[in-house]
């Protein structure tokens, strides 16, 4: 059943007048030229540009580059099981990929070469190897994969746009590395050592721990032992005598603090120096630039030094095993002097008591005889002595006679 609805309009009201004619015109046609854009273009010009529209040949092409690629991944995979060294294949973080190479004292250049897990204690074979893999990953001409999944390029697909700024990082850190004074000066500031060594807590907050430990000796170990294994690196000398445990003797304890307060540290700041400002020849910029540096340098290396000796200092006043060590000697020392007085054996099972009278008049008679002695070999020697001079003295005057009788 259908419904009509009678609707009603209300009149226009009087004050109402109509629009009034536009004046505006409409724009005579134009040409315009539209570029071709987008992934779908990029895929039509490859098809077209290359296979001639054939998509048969379109397929082989890509089916020939898929298998380059297998062979380039065989061969990295080849080259990590025959000379790999242990480097594997660390992972990269988008932010390492996207490094800066004009900001290259900032780069943490182990994590750039795949090297994080070694750091200063990689051999420079496996620089070798991690820089070889590297330029095969990365090389503009030799990478074996893309990495950049929203990067296209027309003949090659996705690629990493950074790749060639990466590249420049991959270099610089192998040039850095491979030097090994260019590499004792990264080393020196190693971004890894340096957040270790800044989060070392401080004299009063060691104190304030070991009050409030049940275990008070547990934690100086667990604390300080590794702050020493950390610095080790930089003694000339090695190896490095470590903290130890409680139970360390005499001998290792004093052995320890002796190379600690001589510790000869070869490291330096150098790799913290300003840079002379870009574009500048003059030479008093330069002689500034280079007095700053100076002075920060061994302003940086005396703080460093006293730190060190900061830390052996508390180490050695709240070592458990001085008190334990002056103990022993203490122990010791009483039990000397009481086996002594008691005639008892003493420390080393020998005994220790008073000789007998016998003993002592012999022992006399000894002394006074070879007292005698002695008296006798120093009158005999001084005989002999006033013989040879008396001698020495008629052979002075036989001469001169001879020689005035010859003058005569």
């Amino acid at each position: 059943m259908t419904t009509v609805l009678q609707i009603t309009t209300p009149p226009l009201p009087a004050s109402y007048s109509g629009p009034s004619t536009s004046k505006a015109t409409i724009s005579r046609p134009t040409t315009r030229q539209l570029l071709p854009a987008g992934t779908a273009h990029l895929q039509h010009l490859r098809l077209l540009h290359h296979h001639a529209s054939d998509f048969a040949a379109h397929d082989e092409h890509y089916a020939s580059l898929e298998q380059q690629r297998e062979e380039e991944r065989k061969r990295a995979a080849q080259l990590s099981a025959e000379d790999d060294l242990g480097v594997g294949d660390e992972e990269e973080h988008p932010d390492l990929l996207s490094l800066d190479p004009k900001e290259w004292k900032k780069h943490d250049y182990y994590a750039v070469l795949g090297l994080s897990k070694y750091r200063y204690k990689a051999t420079p074979e496996q620089i070798k190897v991690a820089n070889r893999k590297k330029v095969l990953k990365h090389h503009p001409d030799k990478k074996a994969t893309p990495t950049d999944k929203d990067a296209t390029s027309l003949i090659y697909g996705t690629v990493n746009t950074n790749d060639d700024a990466f590249f420049k990082c991959i270099a610089k850190a192998h040039e850095t590395l491979s030097n090994p004074e260019k590499r004792r000066q990264y080393d020196s500031v190693d971004h890894d050592f340096v957040e270790q060594w800044e989060d070392v807590p401080s004299a009063t907050e060691i104190k304030a721990r070991m009050s409030k430990s049940s275990k008070p000796n547990d934690y100086f170990f667990r604390t300080l032992g590794p702050v020493f294994e950390l610095y080790s690196r930089f003694s000339r000398a090695q190896p490095v005598p470590q903290l130890g445990l409680e139970d360390a003797s005499k001998e290792d304890v004093e052995a320890f603090y002796d190379f600690w307060y001589n510790l000869d540290s070869w490291r330096s700041f150098e790799w913290l120096d300003k840079e002379v400002n870009e574009g500048s020849d003059s030479r008093d910029d330069k002689r500034y630039t280079e007095k700053k540096n100076k002075s920060e340098r061994a302003r940086r290396k005396k703080e460093d030094t006293a730190k060190v000796r900061g830390l052996v200092d508390l180490a050695l006043s709240l070592d458990p095993r001085i008190k334990r060590i002056k103990q022993e000697e203490k122990a010791a020392r009483e039990a000397k002097k009481a086996a002594s007085r008691a005639g008892t054996p003493g420390v080393n099972g020998k005994a220790n008591a008073k000789p007998s009278k016998e003993e002592e008049e012999r022992k006399k008679k000894e002394e006074e005889e070879k007292k005698v002695a002695e008296e006798a070999a120093k009158a005999e020697a001084k005989k002999a002595k006033a013989a040879a001079a008396t001698a020495a003295k008629k052979a002075r005057r036989a001469a001169r006679a001879a020689e005035e009788g010859g003058a005569a």
